[in-house]
């Protein structure tokens, strides 16, 4: 064998390898640097989706959301359970996830806790959107006029997108 097979197959070998890392080891829980890449493995366990979202509030972490098509992303997201659905939120800095929604729909997967369930976002745009974002604000500790973290917009600024499940 000639040194530019070997090179090619040490490339191809390397490349593998750094997305096979990527695949399985994404999305990195922070709110900074690599923590905003995602990942493309939900994994849990297919749940129908419960009557009443608020009793799982008592999980506390964050749940992680997957959408529907290619590619697919994973990522994780601070939330909040209510009667009818899920609320969650994300700084209004264009991000990926958010903007996938808007072009493409919001067919996706929620996991929380071990449970995966299917579930449509819809932007909210009108007069709940701040009501929504006072109960996510709640739960995470803060108020409309703190930012989540230091360098980021007051949370009254956030965008507000609100899960329900999908008919099946």
């Amino acid at each position: 064998m000639n040194k530019s097979k070997i090179a090619g197959i040490v490339v191809g070998l390397a490349f593998l390898v750094g997305v096979l890392s990527w695949m399985f080891t994404a999305p990195y829980l922070s709110n900074q640097g690599l923590g905003r890449t995602p990942g493309i493995i939900i994994g849990g366990t297919p749940t129908p989706a419960p009557a009443d979202f608020t009793q799982l509030n008592e999980f506390r972490g964050p749940l992680m959301m997957k959408h529907s098509g290619f590619p697919p992303v994973v990522v994780y997201l601070l939330w909040v359970g209510t009667p009818d659905g899920v609320i969650t939120a994300t700084r209004p800095d264009g991000s990926y996830w958010a903007q996938r929604i808007r072009d493409r729909g919001g067919d996706g997967y929620l996991r929380i806790d071990e449970a995966t369930y299917a579930m449509e976002a819809t932007e909210v745009l009108d007069e709940n959107r701040l009501p929504m974002m006072t109960q996510w604000a709640a739960r995470s500790g803060r108020t409309l006029d703190e930012p989540l973290y230091p360098g980021s917009e007051p949370l009254r600024e956030w965008e507000v997108f609100f899960w329900t499940p999908i008919a099946e």
